[in-house]
């Protein structure tokens, strides 16, 4: 069978390098075209030289650092800024991996799927922003969007062969990040360190700060409403810990299924990528004698008010998401770089989205008009 032609953005970043990692194990059957970074240069390098890739995209000095470079030479270099779009419509391409955060995925994401290309995206952001308009043209365009995120994945999986008018309910699972246990008056006396140090995962700083405030469950709800055509009632988020089970799916005759495994995130991307054939991982199986007990609760609304939040915002829809979003990335950042206490993430975007005039079916340009103000109102709020 002919090798799948495999597009990564964001390939230095965690989800980057498990994919390269699953490709590993199928050399075979997975051909790498395409990697892209921003500033990590010298794991870009390693990359480039074991996975051979045609094109490259980095960011700044990085691509006149790779241009310099003899060797290099026959490899396309791309400015990761401005040159995703053509990179990720090569002929060549059949799956692109988005491993990429931010907003700045949606422009790849979009061409991608009017390209026709299987996309595999752990990016929510794009989804959460315009996620009405990426599956609209998905369909259009007959492009295939399997996700990579663990918990969209599960559902992804459980949904698979069922009849969609005998779906009742989705149970999204959220492990309760590094504040779970952690009382709501301390909050603001913990480092950035120890917010960063998250139980299960090991995951970017800025997802890693919003699994704490749950604002990344929040975005999965909104998430989970676009990829698979659900309204927010049809949503429930539970408290799972141990993280074992990564999501369920209700039915209407009291059905639940589930889609359990170790917390790795090689097997929703693996499963990405062979779909919809399952190959040996390597990894282990779950050892249920071992397990112990799975808990399960319900979500403190008042601790964590960025995930009702996000239920409001997934509720009214229209360019709110994208506020939510934009707002969420510049004030996660400024506490990240000691501007802004962690409290002040959730009083920031608050503020942002009662502020915002909503357009209820906005175009795409109405999108990112919306992206661009609430950045600028987030910032007002945040240096005054």
């Amino acid at each position: 069978m002919p090798r799948k032609q495999v597009v990564i953005l964001g390939s230095t970043g965690s989800i980057g390098i498990n994919t390269l990692k699953v490709i590993d194990r199928f050399p075979d059957r997975f051909k790498v075209v395409g990697l892209t970074a921003y500033h990590n240069i010298r794991l870009l390098e390693e990359q480039i030289r074991k996975y051979q890739p045609t094109h490259v995209a980095v960011a700044d000095e990085g691509v006149k650092y790779f241009k310099r470079h003899a060797s290099l030479r026959k490899i396309k270099i791309w400015d990761v800024h401005h040159d995703l779009e053509d990179l990720v419509s090569l002929p060549a391409v059949d799956v692109v991996v988005i491993g990429m955060r931010g907003s700045a995925a949606l422009a790849p994401f979009l061409k991608a799927v009017r390209c026709g290309k299987t996309v595999a995206p752990a990016n929510k952001e794009a989804l959460v922003i315009a996620g009405d308009i990426l599956m609209q043209e998905a369909r259009k365009h007959e492009a295939r969007i399997i996700p990579v995120d663990s918990e969209q994945s599960a559902i992804f999986q459980c949904l698979e062969g069922q009849k969609r008018e005998q779906l009742k309910k989705i149970y999204l699972t959220a492990s309760g990040g590094a504040l779970n246990n952690v009382p709501q008056t301390k909050f603001d006396q913990l480092s950035v360190k120890q917010i960063l140090d998250h139980p299960r995962w090991k995951m970017g700083k800025k997802i890693t700060v919003d699994s704490a405030t749950l604002m990344n469950k929040g975005f999965e709800v909104i998430e989970a409403t676009r990829l698979f055509g659900l309204r927010v009632e049809d949503i429930e988020v539970v408290i799972h810990p141990e993280a074992i089970i990564h999501s369920m799916v209700g039915f209407k005759d009291g059905s639940i299924l589930a889609q359990l495994g170790v917390t790795d995130m090689r097997l929703p991307i693996q499963y990405a990528l062979t779909y919809p054939d399952r190959w040996e991982s390597g990894l282990a199986q779950i050892d249920f004698a071992q397990l112990g007990t799975l808990t399960f609760k319900k979500p403190d609304f008042k601790k964590f008010p960025a995930l009702a939040l996000a239920f409001d915002v997934a509720r009214r829809g229209g360019t709110l998401p994208a506020v939510l979003n934009a707002a969420d990335e510049e004030a996660v950042e400024a506490f990240l770089n000691g501007q802004l206490k962690f409290s002040g993430i959730y009083r920031t975007v608050e503020k942002v989205v009662k502020n915002h005039k909503n357009t209820a079916r906005p175009k795409l340009s109405d999108i990112l008009s919306a992206d661009v103000w609430a950045r600028e109102e987030a910032k007002r709020f945040i240096y005054n």
